[in-house]
This record gives structure tokens, C-alpha cells and sequence, in this order.
């Protein structure tokens, strides 16, 4: 029987799209070929579901403390924002931005079917303005059947379940067609990747609505596979074209952003001059970023230029862009604090994890990350004492993969950074582990931050607005100004010696820090180097490093 589109259903349409998109990730992956042949369409998918899923259960839990119940808006809304925050790779981007234009109409409304139909045009609409340059053959050609033929739909007795089954149907022959449209997947044999991952989600909210599984929390179902055009076991073999020649660009460069319409008006302007793929979507003050560059720096700053990003994903597509990129015998993996450091690792050849302070990657993150450094052996650095149980999940997922991945103790970015230092691809595994896991313990490290609280720590009581020096993980030093603060902890950790000081300044340390201290260091500790990096934006004010 079919079920009304409200809140518990679209709690239900998260839950099985999000199956659906897990059952199809790997072959919805293989047939990736634009704008780039780099196989990982529906990962970025499914982890786009899974964030947007995550943020109905929270919303559904919030509720459900305050004893109410939520509306239609509340899980629509939270479906979306989770989406957006969540949204990997450019598909996942242009999902993202479909969710939201379907939000506009329907948490206004009572979810009929004409509520679903409109909602539905306002979603293919809004996926247009968000891409640069729109290419049809690709999700959006499908979006756009999808919402044509849910308006054939509309009338009459037609409820929201039935306007649903047409839109999905119309997509699923839109999808067909997809060959004969872009030519490169002609050339490939196969249909647009994003096109299939919609067909999933809307083929799901089509179950849901028509009563062919409980408008509850979802049971796995088996579905029908999705379509493709014959010859679909050649993509491996075939590159893109366009975008995806190895002449592209070198990064992908995904970031969420705090910003004005008005600033990301000139941001787009500015990105579309950097690189190509250039998707941003959102709106109320945040966004989604996702660019191919080949100044993945420039990229972000045009960000911090434009407002504040967060979240700040940068990969390396690995030189020639096709299907299958050769494996390479090692690489790196590292999570990093700021968007300074996050570039830093990019171009010393690893893949970086950007973080926010206080949102710490879920074990799939680095998973997927592991994968994308596309390596037979990989070094893991997570670069957070409180990430190792984080960190080691995920590298045994990784080796159930067959990937040999090397956990290396890292417990802060300077450690990182050390253990980065003497990495050597032309050693045996064994011997570079060895390596790198003595250069980070050979390197003490330390953070400056400033306390919200009054609390009490290891150094007394401290008082809001103090600055904390916080050496080897413990508040060891209190006090009222950053220069000065930094000069103490120096001298605590340089009093056993040391020959390399490591200075990371966040975006928020004041103007010549760096400068100060390294003199300061010079003056008072005799053949002790100092290098400084830049840590960005959310990088903490300062880390030290003393090897």
C-alpha cells in the first residue's frame, strides 16, 4: 500500500538508497570514465548517502529527546545539509545540490505529488546553475527526464508514489541514451556513472512511496541491477577524453565553505580560471567546493579569500588520468590539521586528510583515502594520539583489501612531518617503517591553544582567554600571550637537547611570530635549526616540533 512522503519516509529513502548505492558502488565505480576515468563515482556516492543518512538519524534522535515528532522540512532539511556537508567527488556534489532543490519546495509543503513533481524541476534546475559548464549525457540529462517525466505524471488520481515510479523510469531511459550523447562514453561502451548513482536514489524513493518496503528504518532488499549499455567490461581499458586527458589537471580539490553569495559569485569566477569539473553548491551562508586544478594551493586560498573553508579534501589523480592508474609500490596517507599542511603533504607526494578541530575522519575516510593513494603498501600517519583506534580500523580494512598498510605512531602533525621527512619508496617496507617510526619518536612535540574554560590541568588552574603550552599531549605551561608562552615551551623542550626546531603557524597567530621565535632560538640555543610552515586555516596557533 502506498506510503505518504513525509518525515519517516524520507528516513526510509536514505536508509535504502543508501543499500542500493552499496550494492552498485563497485560497478557504478568501474564504469566511471568522466570527467574523470579515475573509478570512484560510487564510493563518492555512497559516502554523500551515508553523511546525508547519519544527519536524518540525528535529527529523527534530536526529536525524539524533545519528545516531538519531526515534520516533512526536518527530514528533508537535515537529508540535504548532510549531503552537502558530506559530498565527495563531483557527482556526489551534484547529488548534494539535487537534495537541496528538492528541500526548497518540499519543506514548504505537504508532500503531495505536485509538491514532489515541482520539487523534483527544482532539483534538475538547480544542478544546471550550480555546474560551470553544464555537459549533457551526464547526471543532469538524467535529472532533468527524471523531473519531465514526473510531470507527465501529475495529474489526474496520481498520487506521490506513482509520480515517483515515473520519474524513476524516466530516468532509467534517459540513462540508456547517455552513449549516444557524450561521446566518450560511446567510446567506452557504457552509461554516465552519476547518471546510474541517481537512478539508485530515485528508484529507492520510488520503493518507499509505492509500499514495496516499510516506511520504517529499511531492511536490505535485493533490486533489480541497474542499466548499462553493452560493452560496459571495456571501460577499464578506455581513457576519458576532455577533462579526463592526461594533460588535466593534477588535484581535486573538494572544501566546505562559510561565505556570502556575493563572495562566492567571485570565487567561482576565480576557479573557473584555476582548472575545470567546477561544481559549487549550497547556499545560506555555506557551500560546497569541488575543482580539478593543477595549484591545488591557489584553489584554497581563493577560499580563504572568498570566506572561510573548512574540511579541505585534496587528491592527487597520479599523472595520466584513465581507468586504471598503475599501482605504485608505496605511498603515504597523512592527516593534517589546516589547509597549509594539507598542501604541504600534497606536494611531497602524499595523500592528505584535512580535519577541523573537534571533527576528527571516520575510519571510512581514511579507507577511502588508502585507496586513492592507489599503492601496494602504504604508511599511515594519523597524526592524533586519539585517532590510533580510528586509524588502525581502518588499516585493517585496507589489508583485508590487500593492501599492505603500515600504521606509523604518529601523535602530532610536526611527528608527521619528521616521519614524512625520511620516507623512502626505495627501501625495503620494513626498513622505511623502522624509519619513519624513529623519526616521529625522535621528535617531542608541542601545540599552543587558548582555553574556553576555566579548568583545572597539569600546570594549576587556568582562566578563559589564557594561552595553554601543551607539551607531549599535557598543559605544562600557562600563560597570558602567545610569544611569550611559545618562548617557555621552547625552553622546556630544547632543555634536553636538540638539533631541528619545527614551527606550524595557523591562520590565527599573530604577524611576525615566526620571526621572533625563530631569533629568539637562535639567540638562546646555540646550533639549534627552526623551519617554519604555514598550518592554514584550523591549524591550532602554533606547533612546535623539537627533533
Amino acid at each position: 500500500m502506498p506510503y505518504p512522503l513525509d518525515a519517516a519516509a524520507v528516513r526510509s529513502w536514505c536508509g535504502l538508497a543508501l543499500e542500493a548505492l552499496g550494492r552498485e558502488r563497485e560497478r557504478i565505480d568501474a564504469i566511471n570514465v568522466y570527467p574523470v576515468a579515475d573509478g570512484d563515482t560510487g564510493t563518492n556516492l555512497y559516502l554523500t548517502l551515508e553523511s546525508a543518512a547519519r544527519a536524518v538519524e540525528a535529527a529523527f534522535d534530536g526529536h525524539a529527546s524533545a519528545g516531538t515528532a519531526p515534520r516533512l522540512a526536518d527530514a528533508i532539511g537535515a537529508m540535504a545539509h548532510g549531503a552537502l556537508i558530506g559530498a565527495r567527488g563531483n557527482s556526489g556534489t551534484i547529488v548534494a545540490q539535487l537534495l537541496r532543490g528538492m528541500t526548497e519546495v518540499l519543506a514548504t509543503t505537504d508532500g503531495s505529488a505536485d509538491a514532489l513533481r515541482r520539487a523534483l524541476r527544482r532539483a534538475a534546475a538547480s544542478t544546471y546553475e550550480a555546474v560551470a559548464h553544464p555537459v549533457e549525457g551526464t547526471v543532469l540529462t538524467v535529472a532533468t527526464a527524471a523531473a519531465d517525466a514526473a510531470e507527465r505524471a501529475a495529474g489526474g488520481d496520481a498520487g506521490a508514489a506513482e509520480v515517483a515510479r515515473a520519474a524513476h523510469e524516466g530516468a532509467r531511459s534517459a540513462l540508456q541514451e547517455t552513449p549516444g550523447q557524450l561521446a566518450v562514453l560511446g567510446r567506452a561502451g557504457v552509461v554516465d556513472a552519476g547518471g546510474c548513482g541517481l537512478v539508485a536514489l530515485l528508484g529507492a524513493l520510488a520503493d518507499v512511496l509505492s509500499g514495496e518496503v516499510s516506511a520504517v528504518p529499511v531492511a536490505v532488499r535485493a533490486d533489480a541491477p541497474l542499466p548499462e549499455a553493452a560493452g560496459c567490461e571495456v571501460a577499464g581499458r578506455v581513457a576519458a577524453d576532455g577533462q579526463g586527458d592526461p594533460d588535466g589537471p593534477a588535484f581535486e580539490v573538494i572544501y566546505l565553505l562559510e561565505a556570502g553569495d556575493d563572495a562566492v559569485a567571485g570565487l567561482r569566477s576565480r576557479l573557473d580560471g584555476l582548472g575545470d569539473s567546477l561544481v559549487v553548491v549550497g547556499g545560506d551562508g555555506l557551500w560546497n567546493v569541488h575543482v580539478h586544478v593543477d595549484d591545488a594551493g591557489a584553489a584554497v586560498e581563493a577560499g580563504i579569500e572568498a570566506g572561510r573553508p573548512y574540511r579541505i579534501r585534496i587528491t592527487h589523480f597520479g599523472g595520466a588520468r584513465t581507468k586504471e592508474p598503475e599501482m605504485t609500490a608505496r605511498a603515504v596517507v597523512a592527516v593534517v590539521p589546516g589547509a597549509g599542511l594539507a598542501g604541504l603533504c600534497a606536494q611531497a607526494g602524499a595523500t592528505p586528510v584535512p580535519v577541523r578541530p573537534g571533527e576528527p575522519p571516520a575510519s571510512g575516510e581514511l579507507v577511502q583515502a588508502i585507496r586513492q593513494a592507489h599503492a601496494r603498501e602504504v604508511m599511515l600517519l594519523a597524526n592524533d594520539a586519539e585517532l590510533r583506534h580510528t586509524a588502525a580500523a581502518a588499516a585493517e580494512e585496507a589489508r583485508a583489501e590487500g593492501v599492505r598498510v603500515a600504521l606509523i605512531p604518529t601523535r602530532s602533525a610536526v611527528q608527521g612531518l619528521a616521519a614524512l621527512a625520511v620516507h623512502e619508496p626505495g627501501r625495503s617496507f620494513d626498513e622505511d617503517v623502522v624509519a619513519m617510526t624513529a623519526a616521529a619518536g625522535a621528535t617531542r612535540y608541542a601545540e599552543l591553544a587558548l582555553a574556553e574554560r576555566q579548568s583545572w590541568t597539569m600546570a594549576g588552574v587556568c582562566q578563559a582567554g589564557d594561552v595553554l603550552g601543551l607539551i607531549d599531549g599535557d598543559v605544562a605551561v600557562i600563560g597570558s600571550d602567545l610569544t611569550g608562552t611559545a618562548m617557555t615551551v621552547l625552553d622546556r623542550m630544547l632543555s634536553a637537547g636538540g638539533e631541528m626546531v619545527t614551527l606550524v603557524l595557523g591562520a590565527t597567530a599573530p604577524d611576525g611570530l615566526a620571526g621572533r621565535l625563530a631569533e629568539y632560538v637562535r639567540e638562546r640555543h646555540l646550533a639549534v635549526d627552526t623551519v617554519v610552515y604555514d598550518g592554514g586555516q584550523h591549524a591550532a596557533p602554533l606547533l612546535i616540533g623539537v627533533e
